[in-house]
Order: C-alpha cells, then sequence, then structure tokens
C-alpha cells in the first residue's frame, strides 16, 4: 500500500497520479491521506512562524511601525533625546574625568555644593597648572566651601590626593602606573553602568505608559512596545562601543 510518508516525499505531479490510482482503489483513504498530509503541512508553517517570532523575542510575528506611526501613541522624539542625553553625558564624563593625565579642565568643572546648589568649582576659586606635576586651587574668594571641594576632588575618580595649606589646595598629578590605569577603566565602567540604567529608566518610563494605553490593541501595544526597547539598545549598544574603546585607551592596549 502506498503510505503518506511516499506521498508527501512525491513531486506535485506524481502526487496528483498517485491520487487519482488511490481513489480508483479506495476514495475513502484518501481522503484521509490527504488530510493527514494538509494537517502535517499547517503544524509544520505554524512551527516555523513560531520560531521566527521566539528569534525575534515575540510570541507572534509583530508589526512594526514607522516613526510617524509611532509618534501617534508616545512622544518619540523626546524619548530618543532623552536617550542621546544619556550618550552625551557619558561621553562629557569620559573626557572630562578619565584622562591619562588629569588636566585644570577636568578640575574647573567639578561640582560643589554651596548652601544646597551646585557650584562648578571654576566659579569658586583660581585654579592654575603650576607645572606639569602640580595643579593649585586658590580658594581665598570662598574658603567656607573649601572641605566640599576637598571631597569632591577626592571623589572625582581621577585618582587625585588635594593637600591643603590655608586657603590653598596642592594636587599632585599622579604618574601613570597600572594601579592608575586599572582604577579609570573601573571607573569607566561604572559611568557605562550609569548611562545604561538611565536609558533603561527612560525605556520602562515609556512601556509603563503604553501599557496603560486602552486605545491601541493587545498586539499593536506589544509590538510598539518591543519597538521602544529595540531602539534603546541600540543606544545601550552605542554605550557599549564607547565604553570598550575608552577601556582599551586607559589599559595601553591597541
Amino acid at each position: 500500500m502506498i503510505t503518506l510518508r511516499s506521498i508527501v516525499r512525491l513531486q506535485p505531479l506524481a502526487s496528483n497520479i498517485v491520487k487519482q490510482s488511490i481513489y480508483k482503489q479506495s476514495p475513502t483513504y484518501l481522503n484521509a491521506v490527504c488530510c493527514a498530509i494538509s494537517v502535517r503541512q499547517y503544524a509544520k508553517g505554524k512551527d516555523k512562524l513560531k520560531e521566527r517570532s521566539r528569534d525575534k523575542g515575540y510570541k507572534f510575528a509583530k508589526v512594526q511601525f514607522n516613526d510617524d506611526q509611532l509618534r501617534e501613541f508616545f512622544n518619540l522624539d523626546g524619548y530618543t533625546g532623552q536617550l542621546e542625553k544619556c550618550i552625551d553625558t557619558m561621553r562629557n564624563e569620559f573626557i572630562k574625568n578619565l584622562s591619562l593625565r588629569s588636566t585644570t579642565g577636568s578640575i574647573e568643572t567639578l561640582k560643589i555644593k554651596v548652601d544646597g546648589k551646585d557650584h562648578e568649582l571654576q566659579e569658586l576659586a583660581q585654579i592654575i597648572r603650576k607645572n606639569p606635576k602640580t595643579i593649585v586651587i586658590n580658594m581665598v574668594a570662598f574658603p567656607q566651601t573649601i572641605p566640599a571641594a576637598l571631597q569632591a576632588i577626592q571623589k572625582s575618580g581621577m585618582n587625585l590626593s588635594p593637600q591643603q595649606d590655608g586657603t590653598t589646595i596642592f594636587i599632585p598629578v599622579p604618574k601613570i602606573t597600572k594601579e592608575h590605569r586599572e582604577n579609570l577603566s573601573k571607573n569607566a565602567k561604572t559611568l557605562f553602568i550609569k548611562c545604561r540604567d538611565s536609558i533603561k529608566d527612560a525605556q520602562n518610563s515609556v512601556v509603563k505608559k503604553l501599557k496603560n494605553q486602552k486605545d491601541i490593541s493587545q498586539d499593536d501595544n506589544f509590538s510598539i512596545q518591543g519597538q521602544v526597547v529595540s531602539i534603546a539598545e541600540k543606544y545601550i549598544a552605542e554605550a557599549e562601543d564607547m565604553l570598550e574603546v575608552k577601556q582599551k585607551e586607559l589599559q595601553g592596549k591597541d
């Protein structure tokens, strides 16, 4: 007897000839075989669809919305603006605080809290590079802020050890040692994590708002949330690339 497997393996034309032959012998058997083939092929197609959907992280095939369509559901420009700000902040922190050679520019922009408000150190003091090995900070204008300035310098992540002499702060510029490189590399990782968490916070805020929207179908809502996450992941990947480049620079690797 011709089996189901043998029919499935046949080319369509040959399969039709076999079907005619089977029908003459047993119409009932032919109908059963054809039904079995249809069910089998449908199941295979369904499995492939599920597999493709799982690869993309969704239970079902999602609909892709363009930017103009996304703007109808949430503030896309505000969202991407937040993510870009996270990247810019990380980039600026890398430039200011992760230099192998401490510069006056890095120290000038350190934040000092005075009466509950943040001020840059350069607003409170005169900062000069006395020589390649020493930075001098004259705090005579605001001597009451010296303790806060010392704390900010020590916690700057630049591996600095300020020394106070009256209203003047002397900062020895550290040598570029292996330990110094490792400390800066760790600080780079800390700044990346801060950036990544900020991006995730912005992402979760948008997703939370979308979940509460009742004027979007469940499938569309799920697809839009997926695109929100995908946008955030691109920015996180950009931050990871920046981190990798910076760590290689700090560790002296090509």
